[in-house]
């Protein structure tokens, strides 16, 4: 199928006869939508050859609409695909760049790491790091560099990686000429043809230092045993990886000893030289980061999640490694301030296409949408390959249905960028169920993150009065088991009356807008939702006997949830604010505050509400307010002994002003009586 300025006739038949309705839709400058993606390259290529400018879209109608059981009812659906398609692509947004100049080291034992030095020498720059040498024997040319030892660490990404590891064999294979003296002088035996001293059968004797002479490749009382090393690329063929992340660095390959992937990888690092970029995933604000204040740590969520250990901290402030950033989007899913937001693509993004697929189902006649959100590799080739197989009538439990009319995939880069701001937004746009599809790849946490998310979202709205089940996590990695999964999801109850906002690029706002328009159109009003622990929403509860409203936990706020008063000594606190971070907890000095989890759905969620106040205590000198009467007694308490106010504790009653002045005094009085003793 073709849209283009003009009402055109649906091609059945559109990369063989029909291709001049194709060329036709070219002629002009909008935009035109090719409802196939099988022969993108050739649509593409004629677009070219012709020298069409009208900016080209291509839609998966057959195997996400068409094919399948309920193909005849898939109409609302393809219009809901070809809206979307329709839309102006996102705002682009920063690259990251990576350069390589093809400096592979290759890590593991010798065996395998000089086998493929050995293949990869004529394609790349090569240096091997050996980590055991049984059956090894040295190349005897040195056409690259070879060093050895153990406890190797590698940090780093393409282009920039670091390895450092322990000299820990008295013969620098790097120095070593493999002149086979220090073999011939070892009455031991201890030295082969990997010249590497084995040190349980040598006894010291140091004639391999004799015959080695000027050439000083062995060292048996080598001081400093660290040694670094820099490359663009790392080829690890250790048994285990050195880096055991689950989303290791770009650039980093590590086929272990499956001799299949080790070809695989080898293939993929001949092909990682050059200038690469990719983009910058996330946005940072930092103004609206809950991780730490003076030294106190907070929210934890995004390092917690980060499966590629792209996000670290110095204590008050996160950092998160665009270069070694994957893009998953956890740290965003999971931030519950809004401080990381994801921008490939960004929320606003999300939504509105979100919006507009819902928006034109419903104009086709469409009822009870459900949105399948999926990745645009490992997701969109299960779904497609389950399209196939529905239209070709695999007979696998009766046979394959593919997918339901009702269900709109959008894909998104990872699924684990999307959270509780924009599921919430789909329900109040319509839609009666949103199910994520995972496949295998996605690490442990993120998949652990996503469900939190769902309990807390599912929470919310079953506690509004919303029946059914609006969220559901798939995990399929065979078409058959897709099949199954979509069969069981069911349209949960949605709001009467559609929201008509648009998805903000501030989280808070959007959840915020989302819930009071679930609000507005609930069967149920209870005052409050009870969350579980880890929530976004909740309350600060203030243990009054033990607070002296000494506002530490109003400084370490980063959302300006705590406040106190300017005029009166008071501790007051707006709900809608708390993204229960608490760091107002571990600030506190006197363990005064504990949180609650929980969704406040009347309006005094966002007025200031009075956790704890006072009468000021005023100075016993001038009179003037400061502090409270249970903070001075506290000071008192505990300062009176000192010896900056023994015998003079009443100074601590004071104001700063009438402190120094009775200070002054006394030190002239001392003064005057000092004059009349001499």
């Amino acid at each position: 199928m073709v849209l283009g300025t003009a009402s055109l006739p649906v091609a059945t038949e559109l990369c063989r006869h029909d291709v001049t309705s194709y060329l036709e839709a070219l002629d002009g400058v909008d935009d035109v939508i090719v409802g196939c993606t099988q022969e993108r390259a050739l649509f593409t290529e004629l677009a070219q050859q012709k020298g069409s400018v009208a900016p080209l879209h291509f839609v998966n109608l057959r195997e996400t609409g068409g094919w399948g059981a309920g193909g005849k009812q898939a109409l609302p659906k393809m219009a809901a695909l070809l809206a979307a398609a329709a839309l102006p692509d996102p705002e682009p947004v920063p690259v990251v760049d990576y350069r390589s100049e093809g400096h592979v080291l290759i890590v593991g034992p010798a065996d395998r790491a000089l086998s493929w030095a050995r293949r990869l020498q004529d394609q790349l720059e090569v240096s091997v790091l050996l980590t055991g040498y049984a059956h090894a024997e040295m190349p005897v040319e040195r056409t690259f560099p070879v060093f050895s030892g153990g406890q190797v660490t590698i940090a780093g990404w393409l282009g920039a990686f670091t390895a450092e590891w322990r000299q820990d064999n008295p013969i620098d294979l790097e120095v070593c000429t493999r002149c086979n003296a220090c073999v011939t002088a070892c009455p031991e035996q201890a030295i082969g043809l990997d010249y590497q001293i084995d040190l349980a059968k040598c006894s010291s004797h140091r004639d391999c230092v004799k015959a080695c002479g000027a050439i000083g490749a062995i060292d048996f009382t080598r001081g400093d045993t660290r040694r670094s090393t820099t490359s663009d690329l790392v080829f690890d063929l250790s048994d285990t990886p050195l880096l055991g992340m689950h989303q290791p660095p770009q650039g980093y390959f590590a086929p272990g000893t499956d001799v299949q992937k080790q070809i695989d990888e080898s293939l993929k690092l001949t092909q990682m030289v050059g200038e690469f970029s990719k983009p910058k995933f996330f946005l940072y604000k930092e103004k609206l980061c809950a991780h730490g204040r003076n030294g106190q740590i907070g929210c934890t969520a995004c390092i917690d999640v980060c499966s590629a250990e792209a996000v670290s901290h110095d204590g008050n402030r996160i950092k998160v490694n665009p270069n070694l950033c994957v893009g998953c989007g956890a740290c965003t899913t999971e931030c519950p301030s809004g401080a990381l937001t994801y921008a490939y693509p960004r929320a606003t993004d999300i939504g509105l296409r979100m919006q507009t697929m819902l928006a034109a189902y419903a104009r086709a006649g469409g009822a009870q949408p459900m949105l399948l959100i999926h990745d645009q590799e490992n997701g969109a080739t299960l779904i497609n390959r389950l399209g196939r197989a529905a239209q070709a009538g695999v007979q696998v439990d009766g046979g394959l249905s593919g997918v339901p009319a009702r269900i709109l995939p959008i894909a998104v880069h990872h699924t684990a960028s999307t959270g509780i701001d924009v599921w919430l937004a789909a329900v109040a746009y319509g839609a009666a169920h949103m199910a994520i599809l995972t496949t295998g790849s996605e690490a442990p946490q993120y998949m652990a993150a996503l469900k939190r998310q769902m309990e807390v979202a599912q929470i919310i709205l079953n506690g509004m009065g919303y029946a059914g089940s609006h969220f559901s996590l798939i995990e399929a990695i065979t078409p058959q088991e897709l099949d199954v999964a979509l069969a069981t999801l069911h349209p949960a109850q949605v709001p009467a009356k559609i929201a008509l906002f648009h998805v903000a690029a501030e989280k808070r706002t959007t959840l915020g807008l989302a819930i009071d328009h679930l609000k507005s159109e609930a069967s149920a009003a209870p005052e409050e939702i009870v969350l579980p622990a880890g929530a976004p929403f909740g309350e600060v509860q203030v243990n009054k006997q033990a607070c002296t409203l000494c506002m530490s936990c109003v400084g370490a706020c980063p959302e300006a949830a705590l406040a106190d008063n300017p005029d009166l000594p008071q501790l007051r606190f707006i709900e809608t604010n708390c993204v229960q971070c608490g760091l107002c907890e571990t600030t506190c000095p006197e363990d005064a505050i504990t949180l609650q989890p929980r969704l406040l759905l009347t309006n005094a969620a966002k007025q200031p509400t009075v956790l704890n106040e006072a009468q000021p205590f005023h100075c016993i000198s001038c009179g003037k307010p400061f502090g409270t009467a249970q903070m001075i007694a506290n000071m008192v308490a505990k300062l009176s002994q000192h010896g900056a106010f023994s015998g003079n504790a009443d100074r601590l009653k004071m104001c700063s002003d009438c402190r120094v002045v009775d200070m002054m005094a006394n030190r002239q009085e001392s003064t005057i009586a000092d004059l009349k003793r001499h």
